[in-house]
């Protein structure tokens, strides 16, 4: 457990833009079981964090939820179950003194906003999460007032600057003691918890020295004021880096004061040091692999922005997997870490909302790596195989590599078969042949026709439409990456398709507004996402015509590339007159 924890209520927070799901989500990274909510002389955190909550649970109620907003519940919903979140706040007492209350999590806001205030805590600073609040209620009547109202009373940093134990202070004597050894008071926070020097705190506090005849429970607590530790400043601590250990029955606030008011004092003790705190390092054993995509820099120029996204889209579409952002796979190298870390996992995590279909949930974790951001982010194996990149590009991961999927993995992650070994084809049974066909982005390698038309370059066709439970369905054929994918619907559409679909369903095509070249021709021309489209005609022997959507200029190619000067005239008058 953590329980000396601030959030950015707290005036002197150090991380700015970090969300309370952040928040949380740095402290499951460090395992903890409970954690609390202790921001300087408030507890506008906690309630903020709960209204966030209490607002997202009725937008699902109410059925208005919207898709980012459900997946971000849903991370608060899994965090919590394994998270326990206690309220509190870390109090000024008069002289500076800080005093630790701590609550059941069903305590309402309003209660702990009372209590600051029979404290001393002014009403025009009880939101302000400031460390000065001006005169306040002494020690002792702040420990009787925090415990009538059913608080954990703890001595924060009780061997540190603002602590109880006065050092540094050159006074104490009967003051120190009655700061210490008060009834009220459930247990001390120290800074050297485990510490076998014969000049430790719980050396002191052990009941054995006759004026301080009481034992003390000791705890540590991390004091963050940001999600990661300060690599210049060893003092200044993240979330989860000085935890507890407790012995409980259960994780529950009634099972941590029941230690604290008991005689069981080897029930609490400094954390042991764990094998592997280094995230890194266990994966590096592993090494580049079907599971593991190590990417040792982010460059835009570079596009491995565009590489990490196509290795989500194969990890999802294989067994899953981890993706390593800011360092690479040797061991001895030290990483390069990540610029602008939150707001680079807060792109990525967009990215994935916008780009990937069907949705897919990642868990992304940011942690520091000798000083360094290293942006883990976690892929499952997905369940509604397959999932493609911008509803055109399927990715499987085999061996060290992402690649495009071939015809026969295309094949095995629609039907729901084990991707074939690399290098292997088979031929599925015929029942399987049909569920392809069917199902849901049923999407296969476009072949080359033997005979026929040779489309432009890029655009898109529409192939096919059918009608199914009210609504059509269409059979896209996408000329950038010759592939096609069935199945699609105008809401799942997404830019160049989305157009495509809707000119299709809007406007009745009309050959005699065509300008003919031969037996191709312009039917309409349109600006769109910065470059000038073309709809383009070809007219077949047969006397059908195929439509070839939102072409570009370098489309024109082969044939086409004749008709390329009349496309460039028509778009000169079309800018003109509009």
């Amino acid at each position: 457990m953590d329980l000396h924890l601030h959030t950015p209520a707290s005036e002197d927070w150090r991380d700015p833009d970090v969300t309370f799901l952040d928040w949380l989500q740095a402290a499951e990274a460090k395992d903890l079981d409970i954690v609390a909510m202790t921001d300087h002389n408030t507890v506008a955190g906690y309630a903020r964090f709960k209204e966030e909550l209490r607002r997202l649970e009725w937008l699902e109620k109410e059925g208005r939820i919207l898709p980012e907003e459900k997946e971000r519940l849903e991370a608060y919903r899994e965090l919590l179950d394994k998270i326990l979140v206690l309220p509190g706040f870390e109090f000024t007492a008069a002289l500076g003194f800080h005093i630790l209350g701590i609550f059941p999590p069903d305590t309402p806001i309003r209660k702990l906003e009372l209590l600051l205030l029979r404290l001393g805590v002014p009403v025009e600073k009880l939101e302000a999460g400031s460390t000065t609040v001006g005169a306040t209620e002494d020690v002792l009547t702040a420990y009787r007032l925090i415990r009538e109202e059913g608080g954990l009373v703890i001595a924060a940093h009780a061997n540190s600057t603002h602590g109880v134990m006065m050092r540094g202070l050159g006074i104490g004597g009967q003051t120190r003691i009655a700061y210490t050894q008060d009834p009220n008071l459930h247990a001390l926070e120290v800074t050297d918890l485990g510490s076998r020097s014969r000049h430790s705190t719980a050396r002191f506090f052990d009941g054995s020295k006759p004026e301080y005849p009481r034992r003390m429970h000791l705890i540590q607590g991390s004091d963050a004021h940001s999600l990661e530790a300060d690599p210049q400043d060893k003092n200044r601590l993240g979330i989860g880096d000085r935890p507890t250990e407790i012995a409980l029955e259960a994780p529950t606030f009634e099972a941590i004061k029941a230690v604290f008011e008991s005689d069981e004092f080897d029930r609490v003790r400094k954390p042991r040091a764990r094998t592997s705190r280094d995230p890194l390092a266990a994966v590096r054993k592993i090494g580049e692999s079907e599971t593991v995509a190590f990417h040792k820099r982010l460059s835009a120029k570079g596009g491995e922005q565009e590489r990490i996204m196509r290795d989500v889209v194969a990890l999802a579409n294989t067994r899953g997997g981890k993706i390593v952002v800011g360092a690479g796979a040797k061991r001895t190298e030290p990483p390069i870490g990540v610029e602008r870390p939150r707001v680079t996992m807060k792109m990525f995590q967009e990215e994935i909302a916008r780009r990937v279909v069907p949705p897919l949930r990642v868990q992304m974790n940011l942690l520091q790596v000798r000083g360094k951001h290293v942006l883990f982010i976690d892929v499952p194996e997905g369940k509604e195989k397959p999932y493609a990149l911008d509803d055109q590009e399927v990715y499987v991961r085999r061996g060290r590599e992402t690649r495009m999927a071939t015809r026969e993995e295309l094949i095995a992650l629609v039907t729901g078969r084990p991707l074939p070994a690399a290098g292997e084809t088979s031929t599925p049974p015929p029942e399987e042949k049909e569920k392809a066909k069917s199902s849901e982005l049923a999407v296969r390698r476009s072949e080359p026709a033997e005979e026929g038309p040779i489309p432009p370059s890029d655009g898109v066709e529409i192939v096919g439409v059918e009608e199914r439970k009210g609504k059509r369905r269409y059979i896209i054929r996408d000329l950038r990456n010759k592939t096609i994918v069935s199945d699609v619907s105008r809401e799942s559409a997404k830019r160049l398709w989305e157009y495509a679909i809707q000119q299709h369903e809007t406007v009745k095509f009309d050959p005699d507004r065509v300008t003919w070249f031969g037996d191709m021709g312009i039917w309409h021309v349109e600006y769109r996402a910065g470059k000038m489209r073309y709809d383009v005609v070809q007219r077949l022997p047969n006397g059908k015509y195929v439509i070839y959507y939102g072409v570009t200029e370098d489309g024109f190619t082969g044939p086409w590339a004749e008709l390329l000067p009349i496309a460039k005239e028509m778009a000169t008058l079309q800018m003109k007159h509009p």
